[in-house]
């Protein structure tokens, strides 16, 4: 399979999106481990991109203290799934695009020929506006990948998301009379997700609402139930 971003046959040119300080779906690329290529490349003609995760708050209570939550203990987390939608190409099929040989490639025409996992990287660029005028050296984002068949552009950043070890657990395409267009319509399910910078585990630093500084005194956590305000716990248990 050619690099079609350096053989000069990618199906369109990069064109522009808009400068602005809300997020826009135009500058969100979606990179898979394209087959025969080796390395993340964006993928083309992505109509639908999306992630959803979810999780319940499991509550704890005790008979003899009324209809009274004393302690919301967050439950197991559902896996993350995307959404990854894209027209399908005649020599570029959705398996294909993540790494798969199918298509003009290979075998694969069924989740069933799935034998490894992927990965999928997203980068959520932002405008030059708040790249060279917003940003305060936060370290979450880093420079963006440069454009296809382009050079790296260093004073525009992203933001980089890794979804690792993803399954489909759904794949579809549709044929109609009425519409030439035909869609390849996946869902993904992932392992697990990370920056590919941070610190990772028990001491991750998630937010400033820690109760507790790193020295053991006072944090910045604002939960008058856990900080010790006005609705400080008694001592029962």
């Amino acid at each position: 399979m050619p690099d079609l971003a350096t053989t000069g046959t990618y199906i369109y040119r990069m064109g522009t999106a808009p400068n602005t300080r809300a997020a826009v779906s135009q500058k969100n690329k979606v990179f898979g481990y394209m087959v025969g290529s080796g390395a993340f490349k964006q993928l083309g003609v992505v109509s639908e991109f999306g992630h959803d995760e979810s999780r319940t708050p499991e509550p704890i209570r005790g008979i003899g203290f009324g209809d009274q939550v004393a302690e919301l203990v967050p439950g197991v987390t559902e896996p993350m799934t995307l959404t990854l939608n894209k027209t399908l190409l005649y020599a570029m099929n959705l398996f294909q695009a993540v790494g798969y040989k199918g298509g003009i490639s290979g075998l694969v025409r069924s989740l069933k020929h799935h034998r490894w996992p992927f990965d999928i990287k997203q980068e959520l660029v932002f405008s030059e506006l708040v790249s060279k005028k917003d940003l305060l050296g936060g370290g979450g984002e880093k420079d963006a990948s440069p454009p296809v068949g382009g050079q790296p552009q260093g004073d525009v950043k992203a933001l980089f998301t890794f979804y690792e070890g993803c399954w489909m657990n759904s794949y579809s395409a549709s044929y109609t009379s009425d519409a030439a267009i035909v869609a390849e319509n996946s869902s993904v399910t992932v392992t697990d997700i990370i920056d590919g910078v941070s610190q990772y585990g028990e001491y991750i630093d998630a937010s400033t609402l820690s109760i507790f500084s790193s020295g053991s005194g006072p944090g910045k956590g604002y939960s008058l139930r856990f900080s010790g305000g006005t609705q400080a716990a008694s001592g029962q248990i």
